[in-house]
């Protein structure tokens, strides 16, 4: 087998090893998690914003409160996030067949013998990308990227939404809490703060931003970047639209959960600079649910990520 065969389908087999690890590696990667009070384990509400409402909580250190209208905790890996472990196997051994038959020369079903044409590399590396990126899709992806914008304009105030909601089994729940202008722009300057404290891995700038338990989780995806020997970024954060699915006091503590929608340039790339996940001159929109708590007259800080369903 030539050596440009062999490079070809070994750097093939490394970006799709890669890709399904780093398509969420903004802060939070793509998962939910933190706590958010009396409410970590119930779904927050649909908005405007979020119309199918939040993901239930995957890891949360909070305790689950012995009632049955609160569902038990669902733990998902600390870099797994929560993947199929039939899809990711499925897929595993799909690829490892055909790039196994393309470095032996026997194709990648075996149908073609050792002297394939090149272009008969092309339609083997070809198929194995489609195939890849239709379990990819079909399995694995939780949150879609949604074209163009819509909302409000980028520094705009976010509607008011939805108070607290009655807790599991009829009981009466926390009293709501009112929401002012000032408290929706602290909001959108933590979104933005967060993200480029996560791109500068700048663990002290995210420690006065976070929860103890946020930033432990942040700790753990960035040392799992640094041990793939990737970096991710993410710039030019913008907030499309928002809104409020629920704002609620517990004791001297209090709590918003806001559904916002923002665009960014999400890009990983490896110890030599190169780009193998996301684009530089690309936007992406996502839609997540950030949980702000603070005490009463404090300042708010980061205390859960949710993905919209």
């Amino acid at each position: 087998m030539s050596r440009p065969r062999i490079l070809l389908a070994a750097g093939l087999a490394v970006a799709l090893a890669l890709a399904p690890g780093l398509a969420f590696a903004r802060a939070g990667g793509g998962s939910s998690m933190g706590s958010r009070g009396g409410f970590t384990f119930s779904a927050p509400p649909a908005t405007s914003t979020a119309p199918m409402g939040g993901m239930a909580m995957q890891r949360s250190m909070t305790a689950p409160a012995p009632s049955p209208g609160l569902g038990a905790p669902s733990y998902a890996p600390a870099f797994g996030g929560g993947r199929s472990g039939f899809a990711s196997g499925l897929m595993g051994g799909l690829i490892g067949a055909g790039i196994g038959g393309m470095l032996f020369g026997h194709g990648m079903f075996g149908g073609m013998n050792g002297g394939a044409s090149f272009l008969g590399l092309l339609i083997q590396l070809a198929l194995v990308f489609f195939i890849g990126r239709w379990l990819y899709r079909t399995f694995l992806r939780r949150q879609p990227m949604f074209a163009g914008f819509g909302g409000i304009p980028q520094g705009g105030p976010i509607p008011g939404g939805g108070s607290g909601m009655p807790l599991g089994g009829g009981r009466a729940g926390p009293p709501p809490l009112a929401i002012a202008p000032a408290d929706y722009t602290a909001f959108e300057q933590l979104l933005v703060a967060i993200q480029g404290a996560w791109s500068a891995q700048d663990l002290n700038a995210l420690r006065q931003m976070t929860t103890p338990e946020m930033l432990t989780y942040f700790n753990e995806q960035l040392s799992e970047l640094a041990s793939r020997g990737v970096r991710n970024t993410v710039t030019d954060v913008r907030l499309q639209k928002g809104d409020l699915a629920q704002a609620w006091a517990e004791g001297s503590a209090e709590y918003a959960t806001v559904a916002m929608q923002f665009s960014m340039v999400d890009v990983t790339k490896d110890g030599q600079g190169r780009v193998v996940d996301g684009s530089p001159t690309e936007r992406q929109i996502v839609t997540e649910l950030w949980t702000f708590l603070r005490s009463r007259g404090g300042r708010w800080i980061l205390s859960a990520i949710q993905q919209a369903r």
